[in-house]
């Protein structure tokens, strides 16, 4: 009897098992049912937060690429040290999704401004991530002075033919500050003959790169023992063009309206005095704020211009009214269906919660 039965086991052991699965699948989903039934003035118990929290909230580690590469130069990611160094930016940079989305944003309207400018002078496009995770591609000034998206300390942007004055400042400038950047990088590589060690000789000069490698005896980035800011940041560059170049990967959905667009300019050239900046927005049919978002190299209200020489002065051509509203939040103030805990509410409840206002009437 029992071996004539025996075939039976494994069939019913399966039935079992499917429908424990299915039962816990229901388990799951009542409790989120039950959790978004109250609204958030509500107080929700801790076994429901809990429930839902461990049903729905997944935290995720990221993988490492097998061929990741600098400028084509391999990343020697078999190497603990180098593996971990390369975890922690992605990680880090992966789930700084405030900061990372933005910079997503910002890529989308200044790379193909600072790509051709690396092209003209044979640099890897790669090296347009410096300016990323230098500035966050934004016009900041660090507590030490370095200006701009390519971070230079006055000193060096004069010394690569950047002009700074009272009134003017081309570290602001995206184009003029890129060329020096490239000046840079060109005389950085005659040195090392190395694109990584370029890399990190931005951050930490090529004094201190050089020293460093004839103090350890070694040759590459990755087998050097650095500062804890130099040593992160080649992988600071990496993580960011990975997560960049390969949003989906890393967890960012992103449509093309979501980032911010280029903006079409017109060139007009002064080789003379503007003695008031205002004034001479209002003739060009815009504004003191505009004209300074677009120039932000004028750093004052009037450029004197003692010596003739000629800037280059954009201003938008046509409209900057860039977005239309597809998409945006319809403004609505019935909040009951869309507050910050019933971002879905099953119908059922709405219905019984219709059915029960209607009883009180």
């Amino acid at each position: 009897m029992l071996e004539k039965n025996s075939y039976k086991f494994p069939k019913l052991f399966n039935s079992l098992k499917k429908y424990g699965v299915a039962f816990g699948c229901v388990i799951i989903l009542l409790s989120v049912i039950k959790l978004f039934s109250y609204s958030v003035s509500d107080n929700i118990s801790d076994s429901d937060y809990e429930d839902y929290f461990n049903a729905s909230y997944k935290v995720l580690s990221v993988r490492i690429p097998k061929n990741l590469n600098f400028a084509g130069e391999k990343v020697p990611v078999k190497d603990f040290i180098v593996r971990e160094a390369m975890e922690k930016e992605l990680i880090i940079n992966t789930y700084w999704q405030s900061q990372t989305l933005l910079l997503h944003k910002r890529a989308n309207r200044w790379f193909p401004v600072i790509e051709p400018i690396l092209k003209q002078n044979d640099i890897p496009e790669d090296f347009k991530y410096i300016a990323l995770i230098e500035s966050q591609l934004t016009n900041v000034v660090s507590s030490q002075g370095a200006t701009g998206f390519w971070q230079m300390v006055e000193p060096t942007a004069t010394g690569y033919g950047l002009e700074i004055t009272d009134e003017v400042d081309e570290r602001y400038d995206v184009v003029k500050s890129t060329q020096a950047a490239c000046k840079y990088f060109k005389e950085a590589y005659k040195l090392f003959n190395n694109w990584t060690l370029v890399a990190a000789s931005y951050n930490r000069g090529m004094g201190g790169i050089q020293a460093a490698m004839d103090k350890q005896k070694v040759t590459n980035y990755y087998d050097m023992l650095l500062t804890e800011e130099t040593a992160r940041y080649v992988y600071r560059i990496l993580a960011m063009k990975e997560i960049i170049s390969r949003p989906k990967v890393y967890g960012f959905i992103l449509r093309k309206k979501d980032l911010y667009p280029s903006i079409s300019t017109k060139k007009i050239t002064i080789d003379s005095t503007i003695s008031d900046l205002a004034v001479f927005s209002i003739s060009q049919k815009i504004n003191y704020k505009i004209l300074k978002t677009f120039n932000p190299w004028l750093r004052l209200n009037s450029l004197t211009n003692p010596d003739k020489r000629k800037y280059t002065i954009e201003i938008p051509k046509g409209s900057i009214n860039i977005y239309d509203l597809d998409g945006n939040y319809d403004g609505s103030n019935d909040f009951s269906k869309k507050d910050s805990v019933n971002l879905v509410i099953p119908s059922e409840i709405v219905k019984d919660t219709v059915n029960k206002e209607n009883l009180k009437q």
